[in-house]
């Protein structure tokens, strides 16, 4: 796993990219690689790569460049399937050099363009220079697990792992966007290919660019996709759980290939539960497992975790957090995410993976895609039930299932039918929605941006951040099942924008480690769309047709268990004895009142009840963590000089000329 970044410039004229640029950009984010270094210039390019070797140890130093120094590579990622690929090319008659993944990908443009993209199963960005064209292609993997930002600044294209790189051009305008702001005030991130920052954006999941003189064309290669009602698979239930079976199998073999040792999280869930299960049929013997509990016994899962352990006979090193740590991470966890955040739940996985990378590991195999893929979320119960009350909302029993959804949380234990109509009863009739799953969640998180100030008000003006969400929905969309929109709704927007990125690459990486995702295979992915909803969502049964899977393979213990959303502290984090200092000073009237984004008055009200401890509700947990991360976003990126020193040069850096 890697980080790249670049330059294009669209006029010949324009002063070519230099090493200054390159390895500023290239020290930023010098944590995602810090096993060697490399940088590409020619005349209106400038391209660079910072490695965390992985495959091909001793070979594969970036850039690399074949036919005669055509094309030239940058990549971020892992090819999964480069063994089949590379015998392909070769019975074409093509000669490699190294053996890595990364040639294989630049083979396979050259011989088929973007084309490629089709064949490649794995998690990558890519960025590969095609001299005699004088083109730049930039493509994502298609769920959008690895992450690339770009701006245009004047008659440059830049472009980089992470938004922090972009900004080592001191030229590019740092300025947060209030419309990014309330759509992660909404939706938990931004709408692909938006960013909180005015002016920069990624590269959206599923879509590759072509870069030239004449300007940017950009292309979508894939698309999350489900059948229209009557389209699903017609094979058992028994059949379809033993394709399923052969599917992930080879997708976690696939995801075993490395020249590191690989290890795995174990969260104490189904999910976790079953890839370790996997991983031990593919590969006997000792595997190392990981994770993280919480002193809070409210949100630990530590039991689950040791039991699973046990079970595999895993080598398993178990780590715990306190409120007191998260607050102190925070601040480090929104300086790599370069989001705002509302969950704390990020900072955990930062200090796991730096436990991991204490022990010498790169690459974890975690369990992340199965709740979207196979229906696991409460979000996909909650719109079930919320439509059968629909069908006679005047009923006092039908809102006392949704009861069942959240044990976990204290405030709906003595929940009275009253309250849980006047919480979820929201648009209750609204069944025709195309977002009818999701409109609840929104609209009890918009009410956070009740916090903005005035100003920020008024320059919204009206703004309606769902809005966004139309503009880039698949093709028939609209004629799919209640359940396929919820789980292409969470699929594209939650586990896109945020689960993978700011609680995933961003924690992973900032700490040299990599993650890898069995379920996200986007073969798994594809044939999990063709299966009818009552495989995945079979009654209020999440993850039916996993579950059946696994039977007598797991624990029966963790197999049974009600799906609990995994959840960190917040306010007991930043607020109280264990309090960090440089919350208090975010939090300040005067520095509130500088940086601009909320009222002074309503944030010292929300500190003040929460300071006297009485009950904190879940928006006001979610409204805490969201002030506190906008400030650190404002302090890291827009107040302070974040532009790195020449001691943060990255290791072992090669300069390739033309």
């Amino acid at each position: 796993m890697c980080g790249i970044a670049g330059i294009f410039n669209f006029s010949a004229t324009e002063n070519a990219p230099s090493e200054q640029q390159l390895t500023s950009m290239l020290s930023a984010i010098r944590y995602r690689g810090p096993d060697e270094s490399g940088i590409y210039l020619g005349n209106r390019i400038g391209l660079g790569n910072v490695r965390l070797s992985i495959i091909g140890l001793s070979s594969g130093q970036q850039p690399i460049h074949i036919r005669d120094k055509r094309y030239w590579i940058v990549y971020n990622g892992e090819l999964f399937n480069y063994i089949e690929i590379r015998r392909d090319l070769e019975k074409l008659g093509i000669q490699f050099t190294t053996q890595t993944d990364t040639e294989v990908v630049v083979q396979a443009y050259a011989q088929w363009g973007p084309a490629c993209l089709q064949q490649f199963v794995g998690q990558f960005a890519i960025a590969i220079w095609d001299k005699e064209k004088e083109e730049l292609f930039i493509a994502r993997d298609r769920v959008g697990i690895r992450p690339v930002f770009y701006t245009r600044s004047g008659n440059q294209f830049i472009f980089c792992s992470e938004i922090k790189g972009i900004f080592q051009i001191p030229k590019v305008r740092r300025v947060v966007n209030q419309k990014a702001l309330s759509q992660i005030f909404t939706f938990w991130t931004t709408i692909s290919p938006d960013t909180p920052f005015e002016d920069i954006f990624e590269v959206s999941p599923g879509h590759y660019m072509l870069i030239n003189e004449n300007g940017i064309r950009t292309g979508q290669y894939w698309s999350l996709k489900y059948p229209e009602a009557n389209g699903y698979s017609v094979k058992s239930i028994d059949e379809s759980v033993e394709e399923l079976r052969e599917l992930f199998r080879d997708s976690v073999r696939k995801r075993l290939r490395a020249d590191v040792e690989v290890a795995a999280y174990l969260s104490g869930g189904i999910d976790s539960s079953v890839t370790t299960a996997f991983i031990h049929e593919v590969e006997p013997g000792v595997l190392n497992t990981f994770s993280i509990g919480f002193k809070d016994k409210a949100f630990d899962e530590t039991a689950f975790q040791l039991e699973a352990s046990k079970y595999f006979n895993t080598n398993h090193m178990a780590f715990t957090c306190s409120s007191g740590e998260i607050g102190k991470y925070f601040y480090d966890t929104i300086r790599h995410a370069e989001f705002p955040i509302l969950r704390t739940a990020p900072t955990p996985m930062y200090m796991l993976s730096k436990k991991v990378r204490e022990q010498n590991i790169k690459v974890v195999i975690t369990g992340e895609g199965a709740d979207e893929m196979l229906s696991g979320y409460n979000i996909f119960k909650e719109a079930k039930i919320r439509r059968f009350w629909a069908r006679n909302p005047q009923s006092d029993i039908r809102p006392l299932l949704l009861k069942k959804l959240y044990p976990y949380l204290p405030m709906m234990k003595e929940a009275k039918t009253s309250v849980l109509k006047m919480f979820f009863g929201y648009k209750l009739g609204e069944t025709d929605n195309p977002y009818y799953s999701h409109l609840l969640r929104w609209h009890n998180t918009s009410r956070i941006q009740n916090y903005f100030a005035d100003p920020v008000i008024a320059g919204l003006n009206g703004y309606e951040p769902i809005d966004e969400v139309g503009k880039s929905l698949a093709e028939n969309f609209s004629k799919w099942g209640d359940l396929a929109k919820s789980q292409y709704l969470e699929s594209t927007i939650f586990m896109s924008g945020y689960l993978l990125s700011s609680q995933g690459d961003r924690m992973a990486m900032a700490n040299s480690v990599e993650g890898r995702y069995p379920f996200l295979d986007h073969r798994v992915i594809e044939y999990a769309a063709t299966l009818p909803e009552s495989y995945k969502l079979n009654c209020l049964n999440e993850k039916f047709i996993l579950k059946k899977m696994m039977k007598g393979k797991i624990p029966e213990s963790i197999l049974k268990r009600h799906k609990q959303a995994y959840r960190a502290p917040i306010h007991t984090s930043f607020i109280g004895p264990e309090a960090p200092e440089y919350v208090m000073e975010l939090l300040k009237e005067s520095t509130i009142r500088s940086f601009g984004y909320f009222d002074p008055g309503k944030v010292d009200k929300l500190v003040e009840k929460i300071s006297q401890n009485t009950q904190v509700t879940e928006m006001e947990n979610m409204a805490l963590a969201g002030i506190i991360s906008t400030q650190l976003i404002h302090h890291f990126f827009i107040q302070d000089n974040i532009f790195v020193s020449p001691a943060d040069r990255p290791a072992n850096l090669i300069i390739l000329r033309d």
